[in-house]
């Protein structure tokens, strides 16, 4: 009955923490819906930036343009209500997590929002600009006139966000796995050659066919991999049960005083015999 009982409680927490969660998303959404129109115009800036001299941006489709506002209002208002989310996700399974396992899951849910957010911005500030002045210069060499379809723009922008904030998250995982036990930080040096191939072919399938914008995507990839093993370190080396850390030394006390007082040699009271006259 308590087990049943405590089953209820914890399903009635985990869906007051889901409403606080969604409440949150959708007020967010409202704002970002009100403010979609200059969200939209501060994302298409490399995009207006890259354009030839006296060409803009078009919708194809009166629909278009509402979709389009919409997607980008939800997938900020998630962006901006994700530390919300993630708090509400913590205080659910922190009560059930041991002190030394609550060192290391604060850290690395602040540290994946960390790289997911630097992943983006540079996404933004360097990837998509390189990636259009190649698009566009590629077109005009055709002789044709470029217009650009702002639906179209928006989702080859959220598949780059997507693509370079999971990408970001490879220091992340490299803690997690080391954490986990699943690989050590010595078997990570040893695949180092094997992601450095790795990190070319993906940037190889993930970015425009330009030498440039292949290696603004390998070489962050290999540079947050070196950072993951450097992370590693400290997780191998600061990262041990307290509760393991203090039953051994009792039980290892224990022994080594039963071992030392079967050590120690009779003693022997002195001879009360004195020699006769």
């Amino acid at each position: 009955m308590a087990q049943e009982e405590s089953f209820i409680s914890h399903l009635v927490e985990l869906r007051d923490r889901l409403i606080k969660s969604l409440i949150l998303v959708l007020i967010m959404f409202g704002v970002c819906f009100y403010f979609s129109r200059d969200i939209m115009l501060f994302l298409s800036l490399p995009l207006y930036e890259a354009l030839p001299p006296g060409s803009k941006p078009v919708f194809l489709a009166g629909e278009g343009a509402f979709f389009t506002l919409t997607k980008v209002a939800f997938l900020s208002a998630l962006l901006f209500s994700l530390p919300w989310v993630l708090y509400q996700a913590w205080a659910f399974v922190a009560p059930g997590l041991y002190e030394h396992e609550k060192r290391f899951a604060l850290p690395l849910i602040m540290s994946s929002v960390f790289f997911l957010v630097v992943g983006i911005g540079f996404a933004y500030l360097f990837v998509l600009p390189a990636a259009y002045k190649f698009f566009f210069s590629f077109a005009e060499g055709t002789g044709a006139e470029i217009m650009q379809d702002l639906q179209k723009y928006w989702d080859f922008t959220l598949a780059i966000f997507f693509g370079f904030g999971v990408a970001f998250e490879v220091p992340v995982v490299e803690m997690l796995l080391v954490k986990l036990g699943m690989v050590t930080q010595q078997q990570l040096r040893d695949v180092r050659r094997y992601v450095i191939v790795g990190a070319f072919v993906a940037a190889a399938i993930l970015t425009p066919p330009d030498v440039l914008s292949q290696f603004m995507l390998a070489i962050p990839l290999i540079l947050l991999y070196e950072l993951g093993i450097f992370l590693a370190g400290f997780i191998t080396a600061y990262s041990r049960n307290p509760e393991s850390a203090n039953t051994e030394p009792d039980g290892a006390a224990t022994a080594a005083a039963g071992d030392g007082a079967g050590d120690k040699a009779p003693v022997v009271a002195p001879s009360s015999d004195k020699p006769q006259a």
